[in-house]
C-alpha cells in the first residue's frame, strides 16, 4: 500500500464534547488534520448547559487532563457546571483546537465507500489489510448546516465517533394508546429540555406547580431538589423511580476513601477479569468473601447517615453490582431533608402511565398523582444516536450488536467489521474523561503505525471475554458498558498495546493500595 504523510490523512471527529476534543488533540499531536462537526454553537457536551445545580459526581483528581491539570483556583474537590465549563474551554484554549472545529455542523450520516459488502465480509484483517488508512477507501460525512439548513459531504480517511451517549436524544417512555402524554392536559417535558433554559427561566418555569419527575438517577435528584425548594411543602414534588440505587453523601465511608476500597489494584483482584490467567482467576475466587464484606462496609455507612429504611429506599442488589454498573452517583445535600418535611414525595413505580389529571402508578387503585408538569428524567437512547449515524444497515446492524450482548468494541473502541473507524466515550467507567483520554491516547498510537490490530476472529473472541464478564458483575445492566472496578485492568490492555510499562506508581504498597488516575499515566 503507498505510504502517506500523517498531514495528507484527514480525521473526521464527530461532536467536541469531553471526548472530541481529546481525540482532536491526540490525532493533531500525531500530525494528523482532524475536523471536529459539532451540532451546537458551543464546545463541552453535556458541560456546556445543566440545570444551575449540577456539580461533578467524581472527585476533581480522577476528573483531569493528564497533561493540563485543574488551575489552583478552582479548590472545591467537585467542582460547579461553570467551573468544569471552564475548565474545558481552557485545555480547548491552550491546545489551540477550536480552530479545528465546526460549530452548528450536524453529522447526519457516515457512508463508507470503496469495497463491497461481500468483500468486507471475507477479511480476516481489520479493513482487509489491518491498517488504519486505506489510499482507496474512504468515508463520506453528510453534514447539514443547522442554520441555513444547507448541506455538504466531506471525504475523510478515518473518523473518531465522540457522540456521547447522555445527550442529543432523549429516552421517552413508551406507552398504550391514549395512556401517553395526549391523554394529559398539563405539560410534558425531558430533563434534556429543563437543562437547556437558563436559570432565571428555569425558574420561573417550575415555580407554583405540582411537579412529577420520572426517575431517579443524578439528573432526576437534582432537578426535585430544585423543585422542592422553589415549592415547598405547598406544591410538593413527586419522584416516581423503577428501582431502588445506591445514592452515597460522599465517597468516604465511615472516613476511608472509596478509591482506597474499590478503585486500586488490590480490588481487582478480587473479581474475575477478562482474559486474566489460573492464578488471578484463582485468586479471584478464594478473594471474594472480601470482595462481599467491602461491599457492605460501604452499605452500612451509607445506611447510617441516610434514612433509607425509613423511607423504603434500601436497594436489593449490592452496592458491588451498582458500582459495577456505574449506577452510583452522590445524592444532593439534604435530600433527605426535604424528603423528611414532605415537599419530596418519593413514590415506587414499576410502569406508569398518564390521565387527563395527572399520573397514574399502574397496578396502584389510588387516585391519579395530581400533577400540572412532569419532567422525564430517564435517560438517552445513547445506542439508538450511535447506529443511527450509519448510512449503511449492515453497519447499523453490526455496531449495535444484539439485544444479549453489549456494544461489540475491541478495547472498547473499535468494532472488529467496522474499518476506518473508532468509538470513543460510549462505554462508562469512574471518570469518562480520564477513560477518553486513555482511550484516544491508545487510537493516535494506532493511526501512527505503532502497533497493529489482531486478526478480526481474535479481536471477536476478546469481546466476547468482556461482554461476559459485563454480564457477569453488572447483572441486566450490561449494555452500559461499565468498566469502573476493573478500569486499571482496562488501561493496562492499553499500556501493553502501545508498549508502556502498565506499572506505574512507585513501590509495591503503592501500586497495590493506591486509586489509580490521570496522573499517572503522564507521558514520560
Amino acid at each position: 500500500m503507498p505510504k502517506f504523510s500523517a498531514m495528507e490523512r484527514t480525521v473526521a471527529i464527530i461532536g467536541a464534547g469531553v471526548s472530541g476534543l481529546i481525540a482532536c488533540k491526540y490525532t493533531l499531536s500525531k500530525g494528523f488534520h482532524p475536523i471536529v462537526f459539532e451540532a451546537q454553537s458551543s464546545i463541552g457536551g453535556v458541560w456546556s448547559k445543566t440545570i444551575e445545580s449540577t456539580k461533578l459526581q467524581t472527585f476533581k483528581g480522577l476528573y483531569q487532563f493528564s497533561d493540563f491539570p485543574w488551575p489552583s483556583s478552582v479548590t472545591e474537590d467537585f467542582p460547579n457546571q461553570h467551573q468544569v465549563f471552564d475548565y474545558i474551554q481552557a485545555y480547548a484554549r491552550h491546545f489551540d483546537l477550536l480552530k479545528h472545529i465546526k460549530f452548528n455542523n450536524k453529522v447526519v450520516g457516515v457512508e463508507y465507500e470503496g469495497a463491497s459488502e461481500a468483500e468486507m465480509q471475507s477479511w480476516s484483517l481489520w479493513g482487509g489489510t489491518g491498517e488504519p488508512f486505506s489510499s482507496t477507501r474512504k468515508w463520506k460525512i453528510h453534514v447539514q448546516d443547522t442554520k441555513t439548513l444547507s448541506t455538504e459531504i466531506f471525504e475523510v480517511d478515518f473518523v473518531i465517533l465522540c457522540l456521547g451517549r447522555f445527550s442529543g436524544l432523549p429516552n421517552i417512555p413508551e406507552l398504550p394508546p391514549n395512556k401517553g402524554p395526549e391523554a394529559f392536559h398539563g405539560k410534558v417535558i425531558h430533563s434534556m429540555e429543563y437543562a437547556a433554559m437558563d436559570y432565571e427561566s428555569a425558574a420561573k418555569f417550575i415555580k407554583g406547580k405540582k411537579i412529577t419527575v420520572v426517575g431517579f438517577q443524578k439528573s432526576a435528584m437534582e432537578i426535585a431538589m430544585e423543585c422542592a425548594v422553589a415549592n415547598g411543602v405547598e406544591n410538593p414534588c413527586t419522584v416516581l423511580y423503577r428501582t431502588e440505587n445506591w445514592a452515597v453523601p460522599d465517597y468516604f465511608p465511615w472516613g476511608v476513601s472509596l478509591g482506597n476500597l474499590c478503585l486500586n489494584r488490590f480490588s481487582e483482584l478480587l473479581v474475575h477479569k477478562p482474559g486474566e490467567g489460573f492464578l488471578l482467576s484463582l485468586l479471584a475466587t478464594v478473594l471474594s468473601p472480601v470482595r462481599w464484606c467491602i461491599s457492605k462496609f460501604v452499605e452500612t455507612d451509607i445506611r447510617r447517615r441516610l434514612p433509607l429504611a425509613k423511607f423504603g429506599m434500601v436497594p436489593k442488589q449490592s452496592f458491588f453490582e451498582h458500582i459495577n454498573s456505574c449506577l452510583i452517583s452522590t445524592i444532593p445535600e439534604k435530600f433527605y431533608d426535604k424528603v423528611e418535611e414532605g415537599s419530596i414525595r418519593l413514590k415506587k413505580a414499576p410502569s406508569f402511565s398518564f390521565c387527563k389529571d395527572g399520573v397514574v402508578i399502574d397496578g396502584n387503585e389510588a387516585a391519579p398523582i395530581e400533577t400540572d408538569l412532569v419532567i422525564l428524567a430517564t435517560g438517552f437512547r445513547g445506542d439508538k444516536k450511535l447506529k443511527d449515524i450509519f448510512v449503511s444497515q449492515t453497519f447499523k446492524d453490526c455496531i449495535f450488536g444484539t439485544p444479549k450482548a453489549a456494544i461489540p468494541l475491541y478495547r472498547e473502541c473499535i468494532h472488529p467489521r467496522i474499518p476506518q473507524l473508532a468509538v470513543i466515550g460510549f462505554s462508562e467507567s469512574a471518570s469518562n474523561l480520564f477513560t477518553s483520554e486513555m482511550r484516544c491516547r491508545w487510537l493516535a498510537e494506532l493511526l501512527d503505525g505503532k502497533f497493529k490490530l489482531p486478526v478480526i476472529k481474535e479481536m471477536e473472541r476478546d469481546v466476547e471475554k468482556w461482554d461476559a464478564y459485563l454480564k457477569r458483575y453488572s447483572g441486566g445492566y450490561y449494555r452500559r458498558s461499565c468498566i469502573a472496578v476493573i478500569h486499571i485492568w482496562y488501561n493496562d490492555q492499553l499500556c501493553k498495546d502501545m508498549g508502556l510499562n502498565p506499572r506505574r506508581k512507585k513501590g509495591f504498597f503503592a501500586e497495590l493500595f493506591e486509586p489509580y488516575g490521570p496522573m499517572d499515566y503522564v507521558a514520560s
